[in-house]
């Protein structure tokens, strides 16, 4: 805990600042959260779990909950750009909604097109008021990328027909921080992929502001919720990769923590959906899984409330938290050929040489020649058996 001194007496005094801020809710979110049925015992742990996800130690977990009990102390205005609404389904959309989804009901959200209850000009009168009110301290959030070509002409919005360009801009520039949830808000989506006649990029190309990128196609619930947990604690952006993504969701490959990894490791591939090996749940390499390509804690967090994940249910990971993934990771249920992919030659015919490394994965000797000499095996027998039938026939 000692070397985390200075960042907990930073969050104890950003809480408290925001402790002297008055309340927009009627009620406290212990009281909110009991009207819903969730116990303060749920609630307590559903603290220590966003607080393991963000990679901190257990000391933390009152500060968590302190961050949710002042929720409604950060605006939030939430965007709405070229995209499906699948971020926000992803968080909001369950028969039983966790304290995570009822965060969202909490919160000060001056703006949604999905959620809130104004529409037309009412509504655009929230986004200005919002805008000019809270300056610099507002949070927001986008979804969905934003279309450029022709002075972004191809997404306008509300009774004034502003274009979305035009508003994330605005909006971005008097944001304390800019959250982009979701692939397409992140990099563009597949609004972006060949030959993206709109222009469509992610949010951090159009303005000049840090953005905080979660990658994911939809963006993970918990991932979403961390992140908002996170800025209400710090009042900042936390620790980002390379490509401006929290590191304590991003740091590992799919591959590293997939459940299918020791059979990756064995060498034991499933070969065609629904044969004998899938039902074993072997791994799905061969059938065009991106795990070992794509960074994301889909293994650990899940989707559903921890119900479940593309792997897990059968299918290959696609590889959607990673930039250009439409156009770099396809044809989704085949091995990368040979592709760049931000600067890394991902060769199939050599995985272990490449991203891979040996080493650093610890791939078994088995599983690399089961790998790589699998795709020769049948060319080897049929070349056995004409050996076989030439010499009988030779005797004969």
């Amino acid at each position: 805990m000692k070397k985390y001194d200075a960042l907990f007496k930073e969050g104890q005094a950003h809480l408290e600042s925001l402790r002297q801020l008055p309340a927009r809710k009627d009620q406290r979110f212990s009281e909110f959260l009991a009207e819903k049925g969730i116990s303060r015992r749920s609630f307590m742990k559903w603290s220590a779990g966003i607080t393991a996800l963000l990679a901190l130690p257990l000391e933390f977990t009152p500060m968590v909950a302190e961050a949710a009990e002042l929720a409604d102390r950060v605006p939030l205005i939430w965007l709405s750009l070229a995209e499906c609404t699948g971020c926000s389904e992803s968080l909001l959309r369950s028969s039983n909604p966790g304290v995570g989804a009822l965060i969202f009901d909490y919160v000060s959200l001056e703006y949604s097109d999905v959620l809130m209850a104004a529409s037309g000009q009412q509504a655009e009168e929230n986004l200005e008021n919002a805008i000019k009110n809270y300056k610099g301290k507002y949070l927001l959030a986008v979804e969905g990328g934003v279309p450029t070509a022709n002075n972004g002409m191809f997404l306008t919005i509300g009774s004034k027909a502003r274009t979305g360009l035009e508003i994330v801009k605005e909006a971005a520039a008097n944001a304390g921080a800019v959250l982009c949830a979701g692939t397409c808000a992140s990099f563009g989506g597949i609004q972006a992929a060949a030959p993206n006649p709109t222009g469509a990029k992610g949010v951090g190309a159009v303005i000049t502001q840090p953005v905080i990128n979660l990658g994911g196609c939809p963006a993970s619930a918990n991932n979403i919720v961390g992140t908002l947990m996170y800025y209400i604690m710090f009042g900042r952006k936390p620790p980002l990769d390379m490509f401006n993504r929290p590191k304590w969701a991003y740091k590992a490959r799919v591959h590293d923590n997939c459940e299918r990894r020791g059979h990756f490791d064995a060498g034991e591939f499933v070969e065609q959906f629904g044969d004998d090996n899938a039902k074993n749940g072997y791994c799905l390499y061969k059938l065009g899984c991106k795990g070992p390509y794509t960074y994301n804690n889909c293994p650990s967090e899940r989707f559903n409330q921890h119900t479940s994940w593309p792997v897990m249910a059968g299918h290959g990971c696609i590889g959607c938290s990673e930039p250009d993934f439409w156009d770099t990771m396809s044809d989704f249920e085949k091995p990368l050929g040979v592709k760049l992919l931000h600067g890394l030659d991902l060769d199939a015919d050599n995985i272990g040489l490449g991203v891979l490394g040996l080493t650093a994965l610890g791939i078994g000797a088995h599983a690399v020649t089961s790998l790589f000499m699998g795709h020769d095996k049948s060319a080897h027998d049929h070349d056995q058996n004409e050996d076989k039938s030439k010499s009988e026939s030779e005797n004969k």
